[in-house]
């Protein structure tokens, strides 16, 4: 069976029209990003990596709307210590998003649509305000930025229902102060929301790679 029937037909489709066949770190990575499991991903860089992350938390938003209302909230956080978060957004988020919308479209079916913003120092003061009445349910950001929101009430409200959190490049802040200051932000993240939402890493650096993975 292929990796893809795991998924809504609506992802699927999306999927092998503009990707082709998942790759094997794609193959891997799926079920246990599913069972929400915490995930180290190791794979080169061009190797969907990302998407590897992100598509199991996208079928699940997608039959959340599909079975009632898709509540406001953040429910997946995407955290990159780059700055060219608006690109990995639309590559990743945008692009299935709207592929899912125009198969929903096209069988007539209604859901409520999967939301996905940026919030990082360079988000213009209407957008956040926008943010804090209507959260969306995949949330990009940066250490910095998850910090500053988990020091007000609206962003703790808005943040109080993550499930996952996705860290990019987790190489990059590893062995650093601003590594020790974004475990901090997750572990009053777990605090907030009740439970520990699941973590998942990323990066095609990763040296020794056992650290990593106590790291994350």
């Amino acid at each position: 069976m292929s990796a893809l029937s795991a998924f809504h037909p609506a992802l699927a489709t999306w999927f092998e029209r503009e990707l082709g066949a998942p790759t094997p770190v794609q193959c891997q990575a799926w079920p246990a990003v599913a069972a929400g499991q915490d995930t180290l991903i190791a794979a080169p860089t061009g190797s969907g990596k990302t998407l590897a992350a992100f598509f199991a938390a996208i079928d699940d938003l997608l039959r959340q709307s599909l079975a009632g209302p898709l509540e406001d909230g953040v429910q997946v956080l995407y955290i990159s210590p780059l700055k060219a978060l608006s690109n990995d957004v639309h590559r990743n988020l945008d692009a299935p998003l709207a592929g899912v919308r125009a198969w929903l479209d096209d069988h007539g079916i209604d859901a409520d649509p999967i939301t996905a913003q940026v919030r990082s120092g360079d988000t213009p003061q209407f957008e956040r305000a926008r943010m804090k009445k209507h959260p969306p349910h995949i949330l990009a950001t940066t250490p910095e930025s998850l910090y500053l929101l988990l020091t007000s009430q609206a962003g703790r409200a808005m943040l109080a229902s993550v499930r996952s959190v996705i860290v990019d490049e987790i190489h990059a802040v590893a062995a650093s102060k601003r590594g020790a200051h974004l475990l901090l932000s997750l572990e009053r993240l777990t605090a907030l929301c009740g439970r520990r939402p699941a973590r998942i890493g990323l990066s095609a650096t990763q040296k020794p790679i056992e650290a990593m993975a106590r790291f994350l």
